[in-house]
């Protein structure tokens, strides 16, 4: 007989949570760094109980929102390169539901992140308990089942035993390089607190390592052939070098075979800025010198991306009808999209033994030094929009040249939603892997203060700036308290262009006339809002001041260095700027019928940019 322990179900999942290591810099870590928690009737007994015990191994955050600290939880995910992660609980109802989206944002950039609802009562004696959603059709559905469609893998705990399977199936899912993703565990609420006499061995120490999958031989062979034979490739550096850590094999492949590196913005920060192969951002928001390199390119080697519309500007981006695609990655669904020659391997490993097998061949020299010339004569035109300028409102991107002069290049910034990701893919100077963190797989507004709390966490000798628009800081801002209750000090900056200005201008651009986007636009009142964000930052704890300025800006940048707590710095920006130089064109669809005659034209542009697209060839 084996020898049990008893305890709740509850109990043991924090238990096994806390037994679950992994090693970072040579160091044996809990893999678990935390568990961010909501309590409700659904989960405060039960989970409550088990996280309080083993609060010293397993600390316990709380935030403000279920999905904020969802999203905190993901962001030190990703900031880890998916070496270690963060679990989140909630109570039933509204508190699980919170979490869906950042379940979405986790599943599409392919990050670990273990969420544990509660759930319904399984003896169903109370039904319908308080916060249950009942399927007149459907007797096992819960509110959770939302969660099935944005989870790697979903279970629903109805008897404490099955905790045993469950978390061993979720522990390699999500320490799995190619489906990792998020875990849902829905708990419910009356097996959390029933007991079960678990064997010893289910909480025994397990020490889980990074798997770098080989290329098969066959594979490897023919993609040695493809690129042997290129006169114009590019390598695409996706989110999936830096999750490998690739980032000096990275470097060494391109420098070796002279190969320019463009970059997504999963995978920028891939390679430093100032690399003389890296050409920066690729795409919809790229620069020029990236795009022109891969309208031309006959090779593509893709590694570690999705290959999104904004990467590949919705399949239109690479002209050359002899191009050929390499998709290395550990993901196959991914490796072979638009008929890639997959090369399923870890980014890392992949790259080596490419390199080994090319040997000392090399891409022509002329065409590494166009790639080179022309990211030179980009810079030139880029330097143009962050110079600073004394108009009332700047723009976004002198906005973004003011933080890197203040601060410099070691730092670490990060964003999400809205115009801000374009203007920073394009034009933010990265000098280290992962220092730039952009939530543009989900593209979610609301993402970027939880995240920095996540980023912080994970770097916390850094200096970590948030930079985000009103828009997305009115969805979601209740976590600068939850900074300054925790002491993780961020540096906020808030760009106030009174509304959805990226949204706008979008709408503008297809023809639409400007309505429901900007304030000024849109209120029934004589003056618009005129929010006070200042005053609403600091009554949550945190330092705050209004720029004037540029120049104001960078004064209080420096300023923010030396500060005790979270800062909060805003400053109002143009709503209707944006970087023009660079880019690709992206697929919007435009009416085919309006009366409008701006309609009218915006679709005869479409109808003439959609013959660019060159999908499945």
């Amino acid at each position: 007989m084996s020898r049990t322990i008893r305890l709740t179900a509850a109990q043991a999942l924090v238990k096994f949570l806390t037994r679950q290591m992994t090693t970072v810099d040579g160091k044996k870590v809990p893999i678990f760094a935390g568990m961010w928690a909501i309590f409700g009737h659904g989960n405060v007994a039960g989970m409550g109980e088990a996280l309080f015990q083993h609060r010293d191994e397993l600390p316990t955050l709380r935030a403000q929102n279920e999905q904020s600290m969802a999203h905190a939880a993901i962001a030190y995910a990703k900031t880890m390169r998916r070496r270690r992660m963060m679990a989140c609980t909630t109570s039933i109802g509204p508190g699980a539901l919170n979490m869906v989206t950042a379940a979405a944002v986790a599943h599409v950039d392919r990050l670990p992140l273990l969420l544990v609802p509660g759930d319904i009562f399984a003896n169903r004696k109370p039904d319908p308990v308080l916060q249950q959603i009942e399927n007149f059709g459907d007797g096992t559905a819960s509110a959770n089942d939302c969660f099935k469609v944005v989870s790697r893998f979903f279970d629903r705990i109805m008897r404490p035993e099955q905790l045993i399977p469950a978390l061993n199936r979720a522990m390699t899912v999500l320490t799995d390089p190619a489906d990792c993703g998020p875990v849902t565990l829905a708990f419910c609420q009356d097996v959390q607190a029933e007991a079960y006499d678990y064997p010893e061995s289910f909480f025994a120490e397990k020490l889980w390592s990074q798997r770098r999958a080989r290329p098969d031989e066959t594979e490897l062979s023919e993609a040695v052939r493809v690129l042997r034979s290129a006169k114009k490739p590019v390598i695409v550096a996706g989110g999936g070098v830096l999750y490998s850590e690739a980032s000096e094999a990275l470097s060494a492949f391109a420098r070796r075979h002279g190969i320019p590196v463009v970059e997504t913005q999963g995978g920028k920060s891939s390679l430093p800025f100032l690399h003389e192969l890296n050409l920066g951002a690729v795409g919809v928001t790229g620069t020029g010198a990236s795009n022109q390199v891969c309208a031309d390119a006959d090779v593509v080697l893709a590694v570690g991306t999705r290959l999104q519309d904004f990467t590949t500007g919705s399949w239109s981006l690479f002209q050359n009808p002899a191009k050929a695609i390499i998709g290395l990655n550990t993901q196959i669904f991914d490796a072979t999209k638009h008929r890639a020659l997959p090369l399923i391997a870890d980014a890392k490993v992949g790259l080596e033994e490419l390199s080994a097998n090319l040997g000392n061949w090399s891409a022509p020299e002329v065409w590494t030094k166009s790639a080179k010339d022309g990211f030179k004569a980009w810079m030139t035109e880029a330097d143009k929009f962050t110079a600073a300028g004394n108009a009332e409102r700047p723009s976004d991107a002198q906005v973004i040249g003011s933080v890197q002069r203040a601060l410099g290049r070691d730092i670490s910034v990060l964003c999400a939603a809205g115009g801000l990701p374009g203007e920073l893919q394009k034009l933010w100077q990265a000098s280290y892997p992962s220092s730039y963190h952009l939530e543009y797989g989900f593209s979610c507004m609301g993402y970027e203060i939880a995240g920095g709390l996540g980023m912080k966490m994970a770097q916390p000798s850094r200096e970590v700036v948030v930079m985000v628009g009103d828009g997305s800081y009115m969805m979601m801002n209740s976590e600068l308290a939850t900074s300054v209750m925790l002491g993780i000090k961020l540096t906020v900056v808030l760009l106030d262009n009174r509304g959805y200005g990226c949204i706008n201008r979008l709408q503008h651009a297809t023809g639409g006339e400007r309505f429901n986007n900007l304030y000024d636009y849109n209120t029934v009142q004589e003056v618009s809002p005129q929010i006070d964000f200042v005053m609403h930052a600091r009554s949550q704890g945190a330092i705050a001041s209004k720029a004037a300025s540029l120049a104001d800006l960078e004064k209080a940048l420096v300023a923010a260095k030396d500060n005790d707590r979270t800062t909060v710095i805003v400053i109002d920006t143009d709503p209707m700027i944006s970087t023009d130089a660079g880019g690709n064109w992206w697929d919007v669809a435009v009416p085919e019928v309006s009366v409008r005659p701006q309609v009218q034209a915006a679709r005869k542009n479409y109808e003439r940019a959609l013959m660019s697209q060159r999908v499945g060839d």
